[in-house]
């Protein structure tokens, strides 16, 4: 991967293929797999094989409604501190499904991009992320999005570094860093941010998800725990995003009629 800082080629907020009442970019903090299988009586790695089941179905909704790129908080940078057997129970999610998911997801011309640190991963796994963005590369369909290893902190640190880099070795000059420099040199250079951020399981933070490019998104908070997330949840968190008035700092011209 270059150290070189992208430009990114960003689309305007709100406007795609569907209208300009959008969105086109939905990023999803999956929060709740633990507590749907405790209030069962189950152990939470069962939680977490259902919410598998959500994922799924979160992907085939995204494609059904024109969303263009829908990114997931799968696995944050701080759950490492998680007891060992559930990081494992996790990582043991992760491989089966790429392995069982990847082809189906390829065949569906879904792009599959991997945002986070590739630090301190399991030896066993990096080759799964490496082949899952190769082999959808040229896909064109929905862009699904997997942030894994990710904490939005890490990512502007690494991307500062990245920075300096180039200006100390001359590639670029200070006077000329800013917003889209900064853009340009984290994880999601080379897409929209998202218009519209959903969380689950009625928790209203952003734990460190996404935290440069949320600077304009929308905020949706569910009750409803990720296992227990459908499509009709999906399409009534679309149906509150298109009713806001979306005026990026400015002033909405009121009619004269």
């Amino acid at each position: 991967m270059s150290n070189d800082v992208r430009l990114p080629e960003k689309e305007t907020p709100g406007l795609d293929s569907s209208g300009p009442r959008g969105p086109s970019h939905v990023a999803i903090i999956m929060d709740g797999n633990g507590r749907w299988a405790q209030a069962r009586g189950l152990q939470r790695s069962h939680g977490h094989r259902k919410g598998v089941e959500a994922v799924r179905a979160a992907v085939r909704a995204a494609g059904e409604l024109n969303i263009k790129t829908l990114t997931l908080f799968s696995f944050s940078s701080e759950n490492w501190s998680r007891p060992a057997n559930e990081v494992s129970d996790l990582m043991s999610l992760l491989k089966l499904f790429i392995r069982r998911d990847l082809a189906d997801l390829h065949r569906e011309n879904v792009r599959v991009s991997i945002i986070g640190s590739r630090r301190n991963i399991p030896g066993d796994i990096l080759p799964l992320l490496d082949e899952a963005e190769n082999l959808t590369r040229n896909n064109t369909a929905t862009r699904l999005v997997i942030a894994f290893n990710y904490g939005a902190r890490d990512e502007i640190t690494r991307a500062m570094r990245k920075i300096a880099d180039q200006v100390s070795t001359g590639k670029l000059a200070a006077d000329d860093i800013d917003a889209d420099v900064i853009s340009g040199a984290l994880d999601t250079s080379d897409w929209s941010d998202p218009e519209l951020i959903i969380r689950t399981s009625g928790e209203q933070r952003l734990s460190n998800f996404l935290l440069w490019q949320a600077a304009y998104s929308e905020f949706i908070f569910l009750d409803c725990l990720w296992p227990d997330f459908t499509k009709a949840q999906f399409e009534q968190a679309l149906e509150e995003y298109r009713s806001r008035n979306r005026r990026f700092g400015g002033v909405v011209a009121q009619s004269s009629a």
